[in-house]
């Protein structure tokens, strides 16, 4: 028997143990310990192979079925009352078009044009094809969040090539399927959509949230590879310099040119005389406007962001005082608030009728005992003018100019910090473009241009506009949808028969999703219901677990469920057990969604169901193993347990971009 079913027939012992444990030490069995039993058969289920959303429904029909003491109405009433409320989220709206928006980017055959650019863009790095691999991947992740598609793709492309080139396997295979599996993280994620419908958290906040520690733990990817590639250059072989050559085009060898000439100096020279006798004009500004835009992009957003941040809000410019108050005691006569009532004689009487009174006055006639209109009651005296209260045009001209500057020197405010740091860092990466802009890196730059960019802006549209506050998720999933089909049809690939596989791989995969969501809620349901999550509530209390305790633990079960299950079993059965804990303990909701959404990638890189394995084993040369591809992804799982460190001692790396945006 295989390796693989030992390990799982072991982990199913150790379950069907614990069952028989349970159900004889203890005196009583409770509807809270059929609640623990359920929950027991449903993992043992799963692991058998079972499909996850129906046996989630069947355990919570038939242990409802009990709980109500074989009331079958009730129990019916139940199952529907639950698949109503989980089918009338709107959150889930967005699964369906943000899947079809990655079949669509998938079908584009980008991937291809993005993983040559880039590895011609890095051929100098220690570890470039991986290098260029695991950026590819990050990209890629973010514009799809398709795991399946994203490894089996890079499998095609970049296992080959780094095979080829000398790469060792184990360090090939690793960066493929941990890169993959950034899309788990990244937004647009359907984990977090999942995760944020099920702990009641806005996506919007886990989108923003998920950001940096995406980049962070691709920046640490990244890192292992390079220090590896130095270390160990047997395992990740520097490229031959016929690997890292860049054809120059016709026109630009006819100029003449070369790759290693200085790009801007030769075009500009080649304006000249008779020097681009053989090249048309038209050609030669063409390649000076491709060598100015990156120059313009800078120049537009700096300026562009700059008025936006240096701009105070108009609500902040007004000086709002309480009634009553006036900015300059209480004596000023001229303030432009309420005035308090003078402090002699306590409260007044309104002055009696005078005819030059300044009150509101009687319509005439109203004394006279021929008036049929309505009479005022006896004694009744009109009302006084407030003390101290003036209109805007009474106000004195110095008053009012005063007002003015005031509001136009409080139109601006100093650049936050964060603004100074990513320009000096856009402004450096600018000037070293120019600074060594050979014909070769031109050529890079323009493949790039053909490739990196379109995905650039693609993300940012979809994110930005969820992040920024402009769409709703769903709204945004639709214009990314939108964007796909725009990409899809400017690189030639847009067609009937694409868009019916990609229609069907997407209710494929969102009939998959729905299903486990209605599935859960009936799961949780039954749970609630037999007082399995209150069960748990009083036994992980009675631990006295300090916050630090309680996140170490809930951390090292979702690693562990890790190994036998999936990462949407986990989330559609596992979290409502957790979040009801999270107030106790003083813990974000936020916070812990982004911790689980690093800690859940392992699901797709261990042992036994990492999926992302037996995805690349589909595509791999045959000479490739299985226990290779685990060997490459044990290294990255440590990565990530590093990361999720780093990320509960500094929280701000999640946490900054929310609060800044949402505070």
């Amino acid at each position: 028997m295989r390796k693989e079913l030992w390990f799982g027939f072991s982990i199913m012992g150790l379950v069907v143990a614990s069952i028989i444990w349970l159900l004889l030490g203890v005196e009583t069995i409770t509807h809270g310990h059929l609640g623990l039993l359920m929950l027991s058969l449903v993992v043992i289920a799963i692991m058998l192979g079972f499909p996850t959303a129906f046996t989630l429904m069947g355990m919570g029909m038939i242990f409802t079925w009990l709980a109500y003491d074989r009331d079958i109405p009730r129990t019916l009433d139940l199952m529907v009352q639950a698949a109503y409320k989980s089918m009338a989220n709107d959150v889930l709206i967005a699964v369906p078009l943000f899947v079809f928006m990655g079949y669509l980017v998938e079908r584009a055959n980008l991937i291809e044009k993005l993983f040559k650019s880039m590895h011609l863009a890095m051929a100098r790095v220690p570890g470039s094809l991986a290098v260029a691999t695991l950026v590819t991947c990050t990209i890629f992740a973010t514009a799809t969040g398709i795991v399946g598609a994203v490894v089996t793709l890079m499998g095609l492309l970049a296992l080959p090539a780094m095979l080829r080139a000398g790469y060792s396997t184990p360090m090939a295979a690793g960066a493929i399927t941990a890169g993959g599996c950034l899309g788990i993280l990244l937004p647009p994620s359907v984990l977090l959509i999942l995760y944020g419908a099920t702990a009641g958290v806005s996506v919007v906040q886990l989108y923003a949230g998920a950001f940096f520690p995406g980049l962070m733990l691709a920046a640490l990817y990244v890192g292992y590879v390079i220090l590896m590639a130095k270390l160990k250059p047997h395992w990740a072989p520097p490229l031959s310099a016929a690997d890292r050559q860049v054809q120059l085009p016709p026109q630009l060898q006819a100029l003449p040119a070369r790759g290693e000439q200085y790009a801007p100096r030769q075009l500009l020279q080649a304006l000249k005389g008779r020097r681009n006798a053989d090249v048309p004009t038209g050609y030669v500004l063409r390649q000076l406007a491709l060598v100015l835009l990156p120059g313009l992009i800078f120049l537009v957003l700096a300026t562009g962001t700059w008025r936006a941040v240096t701009t105070v809000p108009v609500e902040a410019v007004y000086d709002i005082q309480p009634i009553g108050f006036s900015g300059e005691g209480n004596s000023s006569s001229s303030g432009t608030g309420l005035q308090e009532p003078p402090s002699s004689g306590g409260l007044q009487e309104p002055p009696q009728e005078e005819e030059a009174g300044g009150a509101l006055q009687e319509p005439p006639g109203s004394h006279t005992e021929s008036s049929s209109g309505v009479q005022e009651p006896p004694g009744a005296e009109r009302a006084a003018p407030i003390p101290g209260s003036s209109s805007v045009s009474e106000l004195p001209a110095a008053t009012q100019a005063a007002a003015a500057e005031g509001t136009t020197a409080a139109e601006r405010q100093p650049a936050p910090t964060w603004w100074w740091v990513m320009f000096a860092v856009l402004g450096a990466a600018t000037a070293l473009f120019y600074l060594f802009l050979s014909f070769a890196r031109l050529e890079i730059f323009k493949m790039l241009l053909g490739s990196f960019f379109p995905l650039v802006v693609l993300i940012l549209a979809v994110l930005g506009t969820i992040v920024f506050g402009l769409a709703t998720p769903t709204e945004a999933a639709a214009m990314g949808a939108a964007g796909g089909f725009l990409l899809a049809g400017a690189y030639r690939r847009l067609n009937m028969g694409m868009i019916k596989e990609s229609v069907y791989l997407t209710a494929k995969t969102s009939a998959m999703v729905c299903w486990l969501f209605v599935g859960s809620a009936i799961f949780s349901a039954a749970f609630a219901l037999l007082g399995g999550q209150e069960l748990i509530e009083r036994w992980v209390l009675s631990m006295n677990l300090t916050q630090l305790e309680f996140m170490v633990l809930s951390q090292v079960v979702i690693f562990l469920l890790g190994w036998p299950l999936e990462w949407t079993e986990i989330i559609v059965i596992f979290m409502p057990i957790f979040i009801p804990l999270l107030d106790h303990f003083g813990v974000d909701p936020l916070f812990f969604g982004l911790l689980v959404a690093l800690n859940l990638q392992t699901a797709f890189l261990s042992p036994p169901v990492a999926m992302s394995a037996f995805y690349l084993k589909g595509v791999a040369p045959p000479h490739v193993t299985l226990n290779q591809i685990f060997l490459g992804m044990i290294p990255f799982m440590g990565i990530q347990i590093l990361a999720i460190v780093l990320l509960y001692i500094w929280p701000q790396i999640g946490l900054w971009l929310p609060q800044l945006l949402y505070k």
